[in-house]
């Protein structure tokens, strides 16, 4: 057991140092509540997170493996918003809003090249939505995305009956959210997705393969029910 703690630091912060000073600014500042304890943690953050200008924390928020993440001026983390770097990039352009208990999380610990997260500028992660980069996602700028979607750019291998699905691996695949797109509440986006510039996702959609541009899609799997022509601009 006492062999296995390093692994452990290694894959929440990275190292001994960054963990421990992480623990603490969380555990000493994490839950002041106010403008005193987001002005406290404007500064303290960035010490540790890459980046330019400030960005605002409110209570409750945890990041992990900050070696890993940048976050641009002026975002805002609600509360109980949890980030990890996951050893490879998290990216939050400027502007950007993440929701109550949203939970953007590279999770790497397979150390996969193709693992990050990128979030554009302006968006609005929504309450409880979940992240994972395993497989690599890249969000534009201006995108909605609805509470407690899913972005999911990874499947397990199941074929064989001899093994634990547990155990038989990965496949990665990489899912792109352009520009100016509303993914609605409960949608669930899976790897190897696109969603093309200026459509909407209708809520509790499953979106498996390639969404137009400037188009409505909804259902399991998601279909177009609705073109956005350029004369409605």
């Amino acid at each position: 057991m006492i062999e296995r703690v390093p692994e452990y630091y290694r894959a929440q912060s990275g190292s001994v140092l960054r963990n421990t000073a992480e623990e603490l600014l969380m555990s000493l500042f994490g839950w002041l509540p106010g403008g005193t304890g987001i002005a406290l943690r404007a500064v303290l953050w960035r010490l540790l997170v890459k980046g330019a200008g400030f960005f605002s924390a409110d209570t409750g928020v945890i990041i992990k493996h900050t070696d890993a993440i940048e976050i641009g001026k002026g975002v805002f983390l609600d509360r109980r918003v949890y980030l990890h770097g996951g050893k490879k990039a998290l990216r939050i352009g400027d502007g950007a809003r993440l929701m109550f208990g949203a939970q953007v999380n590279v999770y790497n610990y397979r150390d996969l090249d193709c693992s990050f997260i990128e979030i554009g500028s302006n968006c609005v992660i929504g309450a409880g939505c979940v992240i994972t980069g395993q497989g690599g996602v890249r969000i534009g700028n201006d995108v909605i995305i609805g509470p407690h979607a899913l972005i999911l750019p990874v499947d397990h291998n199941y074929e064989s009956a001899q093994l634990p699905i547990r155990g038989q691996g990965i496949r990665p695949s990489p899912i792109l959210i352009e520009d100016n797109v509303w993914i609605g509440g409960g949608t669930i986006i899976l790897g190897g997705a696109t969603i093309g510039s200026g459509s909407v996702v209708g809520a509790g959609s499953v979106v498996k393969e390639t969404v137009p541009s400037r188009c409505v899609v909804a259902g399991n799997p998601a279909k177009v029910i609705r073109r956005l022509d350029a004369e409605e601009d």
